[in-house]
């Protein structure tokens, strides 16, 4: 199971955490927020359900860099989609960029990314194609206007 509860918590704590922290800043850190999570827990769920998890795990907040290899890792799977359509793509760091921008919200860390590459990717290809385009054997570079 997962949760949001307690986000705005590791969102308020969490800035000052990174690897600019020595090993024992951000394990001291990383134990505050987990108390704080845990106390909003408490005002959350019921005792009874509190007590039938095994273990809490708090995340911390991804980094931008973080955010932008998930979203190469992301792209990769659609090219490797297209690749078996004999459709070959590639895309501008400023592309990327914008996915990042737009596929990253702190409180939600990655998830947003999926929605983002399929709203600034994978519907404008598909337009495309649906348009009477054909891709197929053509080599296609994608860019950011705007």
């Amino acid at each position: 199971m997962t949760s949001n509860v307690g986000s705005s918590v590791i969102e308020k704590g969490g800035r000052g955490m990174g690897f600019d922290l020595d090993y024992d800043e951000k394990d001291t850190s990383y134990n505050r927020i987990k108390s704080l999570v845990q106390e909003e827990l408490k005002h959350y769920f019921r005792p009874e359900f509190l007590n039938r998890l095994d273990e809490m795990i708090v995340f911390r907040q991804l980094t931008k860099l973080e955010v932008r290899e998930i979203a190469d890792i992301m792209l990769q799977e659609v090219f490797e989609r297209l690749r078996t359509k004999e459709i070959e793509i590639q895309v501008t760091d400023r592309f990327r960029d914008r996915v990042v921008d737009e596929g990253y919200d702190p409180s939600y860390g990655a998830r947003p990314l999926r929605r983002a590459i399929m709203k600034l990717l994978e519907d404008s290809m598909a337009e495309k194609m649906l348009g009477g385009r054909d891709y197929r054997g053509r080599f296609s570079h994608h860019r950011c206007r705007w």
